[in-house]
């Protein structure tokens, strides 16, 4: 078919190379003037390009007649059908009629609603839940002729004209341009007379009163459409000072006003605006709010919306290389071919008439430079550097940075600063909500943070209330309902948890030495567990983060139709974390990575003894490019900050680890809170069963480290060994001789094998169960006081002759007590299996192991005995990839490896019938 193309832009254009490649001969292109600048539309250079006749008229008719001469020179092209394709002049009847189909004309809208030029602005302006265009035949009313066709889309709330236009409008409109000229060819193409019913006619948005915003008129939400409804072009705009701000980049705030705000006038507007780190807030007069994160300067220049009112900050070059020299005039060489004129370091380039296009072909210009190559350059960086010397300032910046962005997010508190352990030490002491360091809502009560080497105080750490966890639920449940967080790929997602580990391992040293001070945990422990598991952790989910999917499932199908079904895996919501002080931060990772790698935001409370490594880590999280409300630390008390986050109703997980009385209470107010999901990793005794054909060398190596890895200090610590009688004896004297070299000491000195237990409390509960023991008749053979020096250090404790109605046989120590019972000499497999039912009577059921050479026996024991974890000739091998837990009081639930991930998610079902 014989095409004449009436339009402009890149979407003409685009329509042109379409025809053409499906077989249609465009005989005419008619397109606006060149630009001041000299500058032809694209449709015109690639028709010329093409040598097809290219018309640029400046106008077609005159007193409301057609000029001959252009009526002439139109019908010569001899066309069978008109394509409007973002056509901006007036078309005269005279052309819309005169070739065999007429003419089509494309519109972005659902028509009938929002006729005219500004149409897309409208649709955004109004809130449509639907948009999207219409290609109609062209009658003498204004946007008022027969529809051919329409598509339409959901719009999200918070799309702008850019967006719409470039997911759906521009790419869909071109493909649907060309179905429309194919069902004309074929005879198809129908005319369906537009309902006058919901018909609008909208202003076009090209005068400046038009696209004031009026605060004081607006609701929040209608504030929020008009703001993306003028993003980009023309701009919603407000007065400041006299000063014209227009306004870009509006999400709905439904957040807290942040803590650390200025008040900004708006000129002749009752409300103030919020200028905030993170932009600036503006209120409906229905109090609802909006948040602005660019403004746009009366000089053309965009910044960000923080930035409002403050000195420019824009860091001088200093001395230029020659190659940086050569550069700034290959640069300004492209600006020169874009806008067609001279260009000096003052040249803005948007006043020198750049649009959306241009700014397209100036991004890839410059990547296209033997220099740039690996530049990071988005049609952003030129919006936000619009005059010349801010543009090459800003890639020179950049290619001096290695190319990529420099901008890593920063978070701004007051640091706590030590000098220990050789490193000068800075982290916050403030609750962590919505990525900012902020005080209780009560900050005259904090928590004593105690070093347990001295008992020196640390710092004092601000001590969450419930009010506190209101706002950082508030803040999760925004960010995962409508925040970046809720709308980022997965694979995305894990890329900000690998880099979040990448952060931990360029601190792993301060961490570590945090960790020590306070926890008291033994500095080259620290790093290699306390701190490198943590890290392997966020790596590990970091991996599952775009691997998490559902399973089609055959069902019988409803005949004659059919059916089909599948599951989706959803993250839960807003999830609660309460973590203990053994471990402070790995068993913060533990649970915190699965939680975040499913796409859940988190409240997390540290123990109330040991939350400064926690804060770190909430510091890095920043660092790392987590959206606001992602993530939120809350020190505090178990009984009001760890149970008002149990209590919550917009708590929909929580994820426990703590000892069996209390995770009882907690599963209980889950229950009546809102029968939220929990997962708990509680108490235990985990049995460690030594058989004589062990080899005793090694299990007497893994008892030790069984019972006092991490000062005893250790979920699956062995709290019970049983050992066969003929190699008892031997057993006690080689332990006994090990605990005897081990060196007690402070645990940043490199040489120290064991440091002080966590707190006071603790430490008298080991002197109290202790001296149960040896009132119950147990036999205390080495330890069991507290070491006679300054700290809470408690020797390593050795107990035989356990027997098992003993409380210490029974009840978990947590601490460095090595619980020794014997069994009989092993005859046959009776023998075994009662070995093994007294390693099962108990209540716990975490870990267990054994020592033996006879893999039948290994293998008897790792089927019948009752623990989440049974180790083999080895203790303490947990890893990242493998599924941690227990049975019976010892909780359930797991953390680490695949069914960790089960903990945050949840399974919908969906069945379609067809």
């Amino acid at each position: 078919m014989k095409l004449a193309l009436i339009g402009q832009s890149l979407f003409a254009s685009s329509c042109y190379e379409l025809f053409k490649e499906n077989g249609h001969q465009i005989v005419g292109v008619f397109t606006i003037p060149d630009d001041s600048n000299g500058r032809e539309d694209p449709v015109a250079t690639v028709a010329r390009m093409d040598n097809v006749p290219v018309f640029k008229f400046q106008r077609w008719r005159l007193k409301g007649k057609i000029l001959p001469d252009v009526f002439d020179q139109y019908k010569s092209v001899g066309a069978d059908l008109n394509v409007l394709a973002y056509c901006s002049q007036f078309i005269p009847m005279d052309v819309i009629l005169y070739p065999k189909y007429q003419s089509i004309c494309y519109h972005p809208s659902l028509l009938p609603k929002h006729r005219g030029a500004s149409s897309i602005n409208w649709t955004l302006i109004n809130g449509d839940s639907k948009g999207g265009f219409s290609i109609f035949w062209c009658d003498d009313g204004l946007d008022t002729g027969p529809i051919l066709l329409q598509k339409s889309i959901d719009i999200d709330p918070n799309e702008t004209i850019d967006t719409l236009y470039m997911r759906f409008l521009f790419p869909e409109g071109v493909r649907s341009m060309l179905e429309a000229v194919n069902l004309i060819e074929q005879g198809q193409a129908p005319r369906m007379i537009q309902s006058e019913d919901g018909a609008s006619y909208d202003p076009m948005l090209n005068k400046k009163e038009l696209t004031e915003l009026k605060l004081d008129e607006l609701s929040g939400k209608q504030l929020h459409n008009f703001i993306r409804g003028c993003d980009t072009v023309p701009g919603a705009w407000i007065r400041i000072d006299g000063q014209t701000v227009k306004l870009f980049g509006s999400k709905r705030w439904r957040r807290p006003v942040p803590t650390k705000v200025e008040e900004i006038n708006i000129d002749n507007c009752q409300s103030k605006a919020l200028l905030h780190k993170d932009g600036l807030i503006l209120q409906g007069k229905d109090g609802q709010m909006v948040n602005v994160t660019k403004i746009g300067l009366e000089n053309g220049k965009m910044i960000q919306a923080c930035k409002f009112g403050k000195q420019d900050e824009s860091s001088d070059l200093g001395d230029l290389t020659e190659m940086e020299t050569e550069l700034i005039e290959l640069i300004r060489s492209i600006w020169k071919s874009i806008l067609n004129t001279d260009i000096d370091d003052s040249s803005n380039f948007f006043k020198l008439g750049a649009g959306s296009m241009d700014v397209t072909r100036l991004v890839e210009s410059i990547i296209e430079l033997d220099q740039c190559i690996q530049l990071s350059l988005s049609n952003e960086h030129v919006y936000m550097n619009s005059n010349f010397d801010e543009f090459y300032s800003m890639i020179i910046g950049k290619l001096r940075g290695g190319g990529q962005d420099d901008d890593q997010p920063k978070i701004d508190y007051k640091p706590i600063e030590m000098i220990v352990n050789k490193r000068k030490l800075l982290f916050p002491n403030q609750l962590f909500i919505q990525n900012e360091f902020v005080d209780s809502s009560n900050p005259g009560k904090t928590l004593k943070t105690i070093n347990p080497t001295d008992e020196t105080i640390i710092c004092e750490v601000q001590n969450a209330t419930r009010e506190d966890v209101d706002r950082a639920v508030m803040a999760a449940q925004e960010a995962f309902d409508y925040g970046e967080w809720s709308q980022m790929n997965a694979r995305d997602r894990g890329r900000l948890l690998y880099r979040l580990a990448d952060l931990m391992e360029q601190n792993k040293e301060d961490l570590a030495t945090l960790e020590s001070i306070d926890s008291g945990a033994v500095y080259t422990l620290a790093i290699k567990t306390h701190v490198g598991m943590s890290i392997d952790t966020f790596r590990y989910f970091a991996g599952w983060c775009d691997k998490i999917q559902g399973e089609t499932i055959p069902i019988n199908n409803a005949r004659p139709n059919r059916n089909l079904t599948f599951t989706r895996k959803e993250p839960i919501g807003v999830c609660g974390i309460i973590t203990p002080w053994n471990y402070p931060l790995m068993m913060v990772s533990w649970k915190m990575a699965a939680c975040l790698a499913a796409g859940n935001t988190v409240v997390l409370k540290p123990a109330q003894v040991s939350p400064l490594t926690a804060l770190k880590l909430a510091e890095l999280s920043v660092r790392a490019g987590f959206p606001p409300g992602v993530i939120n630390i809350l020190p505090g008390s178990g009984s009001v900050t760890g149970q008002a986050i149990i209590d919550h109703p917009l708590i929909r997980k929580l994820g426990f680890t703590g000892s069996t009385p209390i995770g009882k209470l907690i599963m209980k107010s889950c229950a009546e809170s809102n029968l939220k999901k929990c997962s708990l990793e509680l108490g235990g005794k985990s049995p460690l069963i030594i058989f004589r054909d062990c080899d005793l060398d090694r299990a007497v190596r893994h008892s030790m480290s069984a019972v006092f890895f991490n000062k005893g200090e250790n979920c699956i610590a062995a709290g019970r060994l049983f050992v066969e009688q003929s190699i008892h004896d031997e057993f006690v004297r080689r332990v006994v001789e090990e605990v005897k070299k081990m060196k007690i000491g402070d645990p940043l000195d490199r040489s120290t094998d064991h440091g002080p237990q966590n707190h006071r409390a603790h430490l008298e509960k080991l002197i109290e169960y202790s001296e149960i023991g040896v009132k119950e008749g147990a036999k205390l053979i080495y330890g069991g006081r507290q070491a006679p020096r300054p700290g809470l250090f408690f020797e390593p404790t050795i107990f035989t002759q356990v027997e098992d109605h003993m409380y210490i046989a029974k009840e978990e120590s947590f601490g460095p007590i090595m619980i020794i019972s014997m069994f009989d000499d092993i005859q046959n497999q009776e023998d075994v299996e009662e070995v093994i039912r007294r390693a099962n009577n108990t209540e716990f059921g975490l870990a267990s192991g054994v020592f033996t050479k006879d893999l039948s026996k290994a293998m008897l024991v790792s089927e019948r005995i009752c623990a989440g974890t049974c180790f083999i000739n080895c203790y303490n091998k947990t890893d990242v990839a493998a599924p941690f837990g227990g049975f019976k009081q010892s909780g359930f639930g797991k953390d680490l490896g695949r069914e960790a991930l089960n903990e945050y998610l949840k399974t919908k079902t969906v069945t379609i019938e067809y």
